[in-house]
């Protein structure tokens, strides 16, 4: 390849992952979105959500369910998922949650790495996070811009999208359902 096609690739590639992190959307239009998503209320009692994992391609990779069972003492609160997958195998990830001022919410687990930060603005809520990710044998830290989006009382959509080193790994699918 010579010197001129490298550098009008390299160019291109330049572009278009620097307009792409322009590209984000912003929690704030989403202010005047109905129904009010009260995080703490809705994340209280027994859900079930399904989910896919797909990878970068948009090749379902894994299908999953969770059961979560979801308590609050105040500001605090205590999100017990479990998760059953397409091939059989098990997981469990217990949250636990604090709720902060103007709709703010930090939270641990076992598995996430450091502190995860989100926030709430009419109907939606971003959280973002990294995990550490088991993936065959080995340990990945991947990081996790994750958007759930209050339907109705009962029904919440989220999508996930992972990231490592910058660069798109896949996104996580998921319908939560309040019982």
């Amino acid at each position: 390849m010579n010197r001129r096609r490298l550098f009008a690739l390299t160019l291109a590639t330049g572009t278009a992952l620097a307009l792409g992190g322009c590209a984000s959307q912003k929690l704030d239009s989403y202010a005047q979105e109905k129904p009010l998503l009260d995080l703490r209320q809705y994340f209280n009692g027994t859900l079930d959500a399904y989910g896919v994992f797909t990878d970068y391609t948009g090749t379902v990779v894994k299908r999953f369910k969770v059961v979560m069972v979801c308590t609050w003492n105040g500001n605090e609160g205590v999100l017990d998922e479990d998760f059953t997958y397409s091939d059989g195998t098990k997981q469990k990830r217990i949250w636990r949650l604090t709720a902060g001022p103007d709709g703010s919410y930090t939270g641990r687990a076992d598995d996430v790495v450091g502190t995860a930060q989100g926030r709430t603005q009419g109907n939606a809520f971003q959280w973002q996070y990294t995990l550490a990710l088991p993936v065959d044998g080995k340990i990945y830290e991947v990081q996790f811009d994750d958007w759930m989006y209050l339907v109705d009382e009962r029904v919440m959509l989220n999508k996930a999208r992972m990231r490592k080193f910058g660069l798109p790994l896949g996104e996580v699918t998921l319908s939560f359902y309040k019982r």
